[in-house]
């Protein structure tokens, strides 16, 4: 009979006793040996894959986790989740299954999980959904588990200028609107993405791994740290030894994962100048553990927080730069001493937030990465909550790179992004416009695709300020300019998103935190009465099962 100190918690039932013999006769298959069937069984869980550089190299980083946790007294098992790689997918079909893919990462941990009992949970991640899903399957669980990022991508270089994906995405407008040549395009293309790791920018992956981090689930320095770095060894290893302690002490992610936790998080996206896609992960995270966080909660961290980075799209550097400069955890010792963040949190070194950054130096002198609050990048966060009768149930505003966002145009209603991306490159949208994106959310894709190429196209055109995009879809953590996304309720629930008639006047508003159309609601009312949703085009498979249980995007576009 097991010990009530044993702390193979779970597995004991798939291990111990007469009855489990086949069990243990499997295991022993892949290595089990008399001493290990008493050991808490850690699941390794890696979204390696070849088919991208963020996730390339995390099979490797699997691998350097095995031996801590072996030595530290545990069994370590390795299985892989998977990759939906959004600069791949972006522009067609495919990036209709990255979002999808968020919600089936947390599944495929669950389902290993449970099948196999496993006693903890060590996951490992790269990119956009990688990120939040597997933290999502963790917390699910709610085994003992902590979260590591596979690094950043170095940045690329061309006449010893620094290039990103973006700068590949911009390259399309640039070169439609004949401002760059085809040659040139060319070697944009061949020097953005030089080696492992994920996109450079404070894009979405960046961005997660950071508020990860903030939310206590990763080991101090775990977002900051590039993926060629030497360095990541050590993170693999004292993310494995840590992960030791947590089961030793059956410390599990409901008691990291609190209501100030969140707000921590939050407030640290925002003095990054952070991704909108957080707000859609962060609303799913809270979620799967019973965290009461809403669409709502964002705006008062935005007003008032200053974005403390001039970090990329809309700045000058990217994460290797922020690494540099003092990485995540002196802008979170900054938050902190400014009393922005809540100290007392516990995270997963089993001290509290306050104590992980007690030796942290603040050194600002020399460098222009990180800013003071005196003079920060912007007096305000990058992402608002805007309400009105164009988004009942809110949106999605991105402010990074502008003071501020007031605009008012005619709609150019597009029922795709193909249909509106073909506009924006034949120059037949004008200044003063706003490009309407619909039937792109979670339900009408489905799968709410991200509009980095539209948006793109916009910026390389050289209308970034002239031009606002609005859409029920989503964008990339890559998207600038005047960006609207989330519009809740999307299209296909019949929201007045799916109303809109060319030429409608729609203000964007950054101050009164409004997305309305000059439209009375008479007349939305009337056009309500002819509208029927559309044929998404998906009678089975994967896209119509989501379109069938996702939520709203208001309140994390979640499937469980």
């Amino acid at each position: 009979m097991a010990s009530s100190k044993a702390l193979n918690r779970n597995s004991r039932e798939m291990t111990e006793g007469l009855e489990r013999t086949a069990n243990r006769a499997m295991l022993r298959a892949v290595g089990f040996k008399d001493g290990d069937f008493t050991k808490p069984i850690v699941g390794v869980a890696s979204a390696w894959g070849d088919v991208s550089p963020c996730n390339i190299h995390l099979r490797d980083l699997a691998d350097m986790c095995r031996p801590p946790l072996e030595e530290s007294g545990a069994k370590a098992v390795g299985f892989n989740t998977f990759v939906v790689t959004d600069g791949e997918a972006m522009g067609h079909e495919g990036m209709k299954a990255s979002l999808v893919s968020r919600d089936t990462i947390a599944d495929v941990i669950e389902l290993v999980a449970r099948g196999h009992q496993l006693d903890a949970l060590l996951g490992i991640g790269g990119c956009d959904k990688t990120i939040p899903g597997t933290l999502m399957g963790i917390a699910r669980m709610n085994v003992p588990g902590l979260f590591v990022y596979g690094g950043t991508i170095r940045s690329g270089r061309i006449a010893g200028k620094r290039i990103d994906i973006v700068s590949a995405f911009e390259a399309v407008g640039a070169v439609s609107a004949g401002t760059m040549t085809e040659a040139e395009r060319h070697a944009v293309e061949c020097a953005a993405c030089p080696g492992p790791g994920a996109c450079g920018g404070m894009y979405t992956a960046n961005t997660m791994a950071c508020a990860v981090e903030a939310l206590g689930m990763s080991v101090p320095g775990n977002s900051s740290v590039p993926a060629d770095d030497p360095r990541r060894q050590e993170v693999m290893e004292r993310s494995a030894r840590t992960l030791y302690r947590l089961i030793e002490e059956n410390v599990c992610p409901r008691d990291i994962m609190t209501r100030n936790a969140f707000e921590n998080a939050i407030r640290t996206i925002m003095a990054l100048g952070g991704s909108t896609n957080a707000v859609l992960h962060l609303l799913a995270l809270a979620h799967e553990v019973d965290v009461d966080l809403t669409i709502d909660d964002f705006n008062r961290f935005s007003d008032t927080t200053p974005i403390l980075c001039d970090m990329k799209p809309a700045g000058t550097y990217v994460m290797e730069d922020l690494d540099q400069a003092g990485g995540l955890q002196m802008v979170m010792k900054m938050l902190l001493d400014k009393g922005l963040l809540h100290g007392d949190c516990r995270t997963v070194t089993g001290k509290t937030l306050a104590e992980d950054l007690e030796n942290v130096t603040v050194n600002l002198d020399g460098q222009d990465v990180v800013h003071p609050f005196e003079k920060p990048v912007k007096s305000q966060g990058p992402i608002v909550i805007l309400k009105g009768n164009l988004a009942p149930d809110g949106a999605v505003l991105k402010t990074c790179g502008l003071q501020e966002v007031v605009h008012t145009g005619p709609a150019r209603v597009f029922e795709n992004e193909q249909h509106a991306m073909k506009a924006i490159i034949s120059g037949s949208i004008k200044a003063g416009d706003v490009v309407v994106i619909r039937y792109e959310g979670p339900r009408g894709g489905p799968g709410m695709r991200e509009m980095l190429a539209p948006t793109s196209a916009i910026a390389g055109a050289g209308l970034l300020h002239d031009v606002a995009l609005i859409t029920d879809g989503r964008f990339s953590g890559g998207s600038h300019g005047m960006v609207v996304g989330h519009v809740s309720p999307e299209a296909q629930d019949g929201g007045p998103i799916g109303l809109l008639n060319e030429g409608d006047i729609i203000s964007i508003n950054s101050h009164t935190k409004e997305l309305s159309v000059q439209v009375s609601e008479s007349e939305l009312a009337r056009r309500r009465n002819d509208w029927a949703p559309k044929d998404h085009g998906y009678a089975r498979g994967v896209l119509a099962k989501f379109a069938r249980l996702v939520s709203s995007a208001s309140t994390g576009a979640v499937t469980s």
